[in-house]
C-alpha cells in the first residue's frame, strides 16, 4: 500500500514544485536547474560508485561481510536514478541519498529491519573448504568416431 502512496505521491509533489518555482523564477531557468542537477548529480553518482566498488572489492580481498559496501553501492544506484528524474524533490532525496551519513543512517535502519539468520561460506568463517573423498579427480580428452573405430577397443570395454 505504501508503494501504491509513494507512486500517486511523487509525481504530485513533483507538479506543484514544478509550478511553484516555475512561477517563481521563469520556465527557463527551472528547465535550466533540472539539467543542471542532473549533470551534476551523474558526476556525483560516477566518483561515490567508483568508491563504493573500491569498498566492496576490499571487503572481499580482506575477506569480511561486504554487506555495508554493497548496501551503499545500491543506495548510490538509487539515488542516481532519482536525480536524473526529471524534478526538484526527486533531486533533493537523491542528493541527500549522496551523502555518507545520510547513507549510512538508510543502511542501519534498512539493516535493523532484516533479520540474517547465517553468513558464511568458504573463508568467511576460518575454516577450510571441506574435501569430498569421494570425488576422483582425473583428466580426459574427447575421441570422436574415427578415432575410436581405428585405434580397436580402448581397453575400457569388454568384447
Amino acid at each position: 500500500m505504501w508503494l501504491f502512496v509513494a507512486f500517486l505521491m511523487v509525481p504530485l509533489i513533483e507538479i506543484a514544485l514544478f509550478i511553484q518555482i516555475g512561477g517563481a523564477i521563469g520556465l527557463g531557468w527551472t528547465l535550466l536547474i533540472v539539467v543542471v542537477t542532473a549533470v551534476i548529480g551523474t558526476m556525483l553518482v560516477r566518483a561515490q560508485g567508483l568508491q563504493a566498488m573500491n569498498q566492496v572489492k576490499s571487503s572481499f580481498n580482506q575477506m569480511r561481510d561486504p554487506s555495508e559496501a554493497l548496501a551503499h553501492g545500491a543506495i548510490i544506484l538509487f539515488s542516481g536514478a532519482l536525480l536524473l528524474t526529471p524534478g526538484f524533490f526527486t533531486d533533493a532525496v537523491g542528493f541527500a541519498l549522496l551523502v555518507p551519513g545520510v547513507r549510512l543512517a538508510v543502511f542501519k535502519w534498512a539493516r535493523s529491519r532484516v533479520k540474517v539468520t547465517s553468513f558464511g561460506g568458504p573463508g568467511f568463517d576460518n575454516r577450510p573448504p571441506q574435501r569430498d573423498d569421494n570425488v576422483i579427480d582425473g583428466q580426459y580428452s574427447e575421441v570422436s568416431p574415427e578415432q575410436q573405430s581405428s585405434d580397436g577397443p580402448s581397453g575400457w570395454t569388454k568384447h
